[in-house]
Formats: structure tokens, C-alpha cells, sequence
């Protein structure tokens, strides 16, 4: 794993048991591990969430699962996970998501550097002006209607 090699923390769709960990990590991962996304507001999407920093204190964080990818998978990985996320590349007018490296939390408390998918800025804008928010950050234990 080189620097940039980094684990991703999926919070939706992603997580396992979820509809799309297993059409696209299942068999591609070497270690699944729970862990949260501090000073992050998760929010209900059209049939998927997105992670947006949090501009209040005190935000419960989002709720999702570490990934490492398993050895020789990174690089088609990434490529995959980056078309599902719609990102292009950093700051890009058509992403979606951007991708950024953030720190997450092991239940221990232990900091890890990961890929995170988080809204991209105008998406962000609009989730915190109208947007419904999961309570508890946890997309697995939200309500369904």
C-alpha cells in the first residue's frame, strides 16, 4: 500500500448487507471493520445518503464500515467506487461526491486516515438549507417508510 493507498469508509449503500456492497465489494475486500465519520451530519438522498460536514458542534457523526481493499484490487476499486459516487475528479463541476481523506474512528477511538465519498459543495449547500437529516447518522437504522 503506498501513501495514497487508502482504506474507504462507506456509510450507505456501500455498507455491508446493503444492495450495493455486495455488486461491487463483495470478494474485493480483505478487512470490514465498523467505524464513524466525527463532526458529519448524514442525510437522506433518493435512495441513498450523503455525508456533509457538520457546521454546528456536537454532531453525532456518520455511522459506516472500514474497507481495505483486498491485495491487487485497490486501483480497480477505486475506479469503481469512483464512477458509482459520480466523482470526476477534485472540484469538478459534474461530481456528486467529492472524494476526500479524512479521519474515522475504530469503536476503540483509534484514528484512521480513509477515502471518504462526501456531497460535493452545491449538493451540501442544498441538503443543509432543505434537507432531512438520518438521526443517529446511521443510514442501516434509519426509518423506512
Amino acid at each position: 500500500m503506498n501513501g495514497q493507498d487508502l482504506p474507504f469508509f462507506v456509510y450507505g449503500t456501500l455498507r455491508p448487507g446493503e444492495c450495493n456492497h455486495h455488486l461491487f465489494l463483495h470478494g474485493r475486500t480483505a478487512a470490514e471493520e465498523p467505524a464513524r465519520l466525527p463532526g458529519a451530519v448524514l442525510y437522506d438522498g433518493p435512495g441513498y445518503p450523503y455525508a456533509v460536514e457538520s457546521r454546528t458542534r456536537g454532531a453525532s457523526g456518520v455511522m459506516g464500515d472500514l474497507l481495505t481493499a483486498a491485495p491487487g484490487e485497490y486501483g480497480d476499486l477505486l475506479t469503481v467506487l469512483d464512477r458509482l459516487e459520480e466523482y470526476v475528479a477534485p472540484g469538478h463541476p459534474r461530481n456528486l461526491y467529492e472524494r476526500v481523506a479524512l479521519d474515522v474512528l475504530r469503536p476503540d477511538g483509534t484514528a484512521v486516515r480513509a477515502w471518504v465519498y462526501v456531497a460535493a459543495p452545491d449538493v451540501a449547500g442544498r441538503l443543509r438549507a432543505h434537507g432531512t437529516a438520518i438521526p443517529g447518522g446511521d443510514w442501516c437504522a434509519r426509518p423506512v417508510a
